[in-house]
């Protein structure tokens, strides 16, 4: 398996909702709000849309949005016979353009240049697909055309002031389209309009659960490894890596050789509470290796922050493969030895998930512009001589802490925020140096430490310092000092993929600056990120 592939479609999800991504930033949220009503989703790109129908037998199928116009001579191609399979489809934005393009409407320029953000829609004639909405109800529109004329057996189902086709349908072949994006949380009432497609009109059979999940989980991990085969598992103590390795050790067991590397980009203790955690209550054959020297003298002089995270990703991958080279060579007498056709690790496992796939490539092959490399997707080599073991690549984080809690993980871990795969190196801007990491190590654990002793962390995705690479003049004890400056990061999300920031309590933050400038040396200046994703990301890197 390629290091970017994805797996195949799920036979137990037939039935499911197939997605076909048209380029829109947006998919991977039509993707999460299927999943929210317990309903298997799945991306795929419009040349591999044949492919995906024979696998996975979709109940519905869902036309996401995408930049470009219908009508350009380069636009994404869609086979129409799509159309001819008998099952619901609904398409939104440059979904509901192609749709009517397809089926001998047309599509023209908005007017005005387009409609961009909230607007105020007014519903016509609601039938099943706006049953329940508001008359008159908010919606985030984002296009540049708009339909000029409906094909034949459609009609109207509701309008803005810019846009007279807002939303539309023909009930008769199950075709449906909008003009806005219901997936967004902008749009009012669109999970409601979500949820009348996929459970009322498709009748899709609503069974995505956390105990199927591990189920099948832990099916597909034998059947790629086999009954001989052993993995060794990249652990970093977080939510994601945590939860891939119980899932594989339930699969395996005592062929699974987990391998905690300190980077040096670590959080403070992060290192013994995960030898305690697996080693000494889940029994688990874990290894840690020190690579704090290899992983800084690698990353010496490099600022830019992709470069920072392809590094990051290589020397990672280099370490694993040293571990399994050593494991094969050396085979340990006792409970590990597990006869001569057992050759050694020929697997690495990680804990890579779906957003951490979208952000680092175009959305399995499609139209989607890159955000940022992932250390674990970006940065691994062509040439990679371990098969990927990757349990929780078609996950979202809140379905990760799902099958944490059902695998009985404690909730100190399940709940815990998420910690970038490259650690502290993106929370490091600029430079990296272990003069910097230090105080940026303690910065952090004082931001956690506040916030979480007084229960403050319930309802927020993330909380940590940022080091920064400029410094400031301040003023300690009467004396001058010129220090680096740190930022505070909080924000709420549901599943990273958009993120709101928070504001903490005045006292709270008064007292994490005050710790931060009086507690920790090379720090004189405190400030505040309040940034929302997008524009921003939630990583500073």
């Amino acid at each position: 398996m390629k290091p970017n592939a994805l797996p195949p479609a799920e036979p137990h999800h037939h039935g499911g909702v197939l997605i076909v991504d048209f380029g829109t930033q947006y998919c991977q949220l039509i993707a999460r709000r299927v999943r929210e009503m317990g309903v298997y989703s799945r991306i795929t790109v419009p040349d591999r849309v044949g492919t995906m129908l024979e696998a996975m037998q979709p109940a519905a199928i869902i036309l996401s949005g995408g930049p470009r116009s219908v009508y350009e001579h380069d636009a994404p191609y869609l086979d129409p016979a799509i159309l001819m399979r008998g099952v619901p489809v609904l398409g939104i934005c440059y979904g509901l353009q192609w749709l009517t393009q397809a089926l001998g409407g047309k599509v023209e320029p908005g007017v005005a240049g387009g409609e961009y953000g909230r607007t105020e829609m007014e519903v016509t004639e609601a039938g099943v697909l706006l049953d329940g909405v508001d008359p008159r109800t908010v919606v985030w529109m984002s296009h540049g055309d708009q339909v000029a004329r409906l094909p034949e057996g459609f009609s109207v189902l509701a309008s803005s002031e810019p846009c007279p086709i807002a939303a539309a349908a023909d009930p008769a072949r199950r075709i449906y389209g909008l003009q806005f994006h219901p997936e967004v949380t902008h749009s009012a009432q669109g999970e409601r309009i979500l949820r009348n497609f996929v459970l009322r009109i498709a009748r899709c059979r609503d069974d995505w659960h956390p105990g199927n999940i591990v189920d099948e989980k832990v099916r597909r991990v034998r059947e790629l490894v086999g009954d001989d085969g052993e993995v060794v598992m990249g652990l970093s103590g977080g939510v994601d890596s945590s939860v891939a390795a119980v899932l594989i050790h339930r699969a395996i067991g005592e062929r699974l050789h987990c391998v905690f590397v300190d980077n040096g980009l670590l959080r403070k203790g992060e290192r013994e509470g995960v030898e305690v955690l697996f080693r000494d209550e889940h029994r688990m054959d874990l290894h840690v290796v020190d690579a704090r020297a290899r992983f800084l003298d690698a990353l010496r002089g490099v600022s830019e922050p992709e470069q920072k995270r392809k590094i990051i990703g290589k020397v990672f991958v280099d370490v694993f493969r040293d571990k399994a080279m050593a494991l094969r060579d050396a085979r340990s007498p006792g409970p590990r030895s597990l006869g001569p056709r057992f050759l050694g690790p020929r697997f690495l496992g990680q804990g890579t998930l779906y957003p951490d796939v979208i952000e680092s490539v175009a959305a399995h092959g499609g139209a989607t512009a890159t955000i940022k490399s992932h250390h674990n997707v970006g940065g691994l080599p062509e040439d990679l001589d371990l098969v990927l073991v990757e349990p929780l690549r078609d996950l979202f984080k809140d379905e990760v802490r799902a099958i944490g809690r059902e695998l009985g993980l404690p909730a100190a871990l399940v709940e815990r925020q998420p910690f970038p795969g490259p650690g502290l190196a993106v929370r490091c801007l600029g430079e990296i140096t272990e003069e910097r990491l230090g105080p940026l190590r303690e910065a952090d654990a004082i931001v956690r430490e506040e916030i979480e002793s007084r229960g403050l962390h319930v309802g927020l995705w993330q909380y940590f310092a940022v080091s920064l690479p400029v410094r400031a003049v301040g003023v300690m004890g009467d004396q001058r000092t010129y220090e680096n400056v740190c930022a505070i990061r909080v924000v709420s999300s549901r599943d990273g993929m958009t993120a709101d920031w928070e504001l903490l309590p005045v006292e709270v933050l008064r007292k994490i600056s005050n710790r931060i400038i009086n507690e920790v040396r090379g720090l004189n200046r405190v400030c505040l990120d309040i940034s929302s994703k997008p524009p921003a990301t939630i990583e500073w890197e």
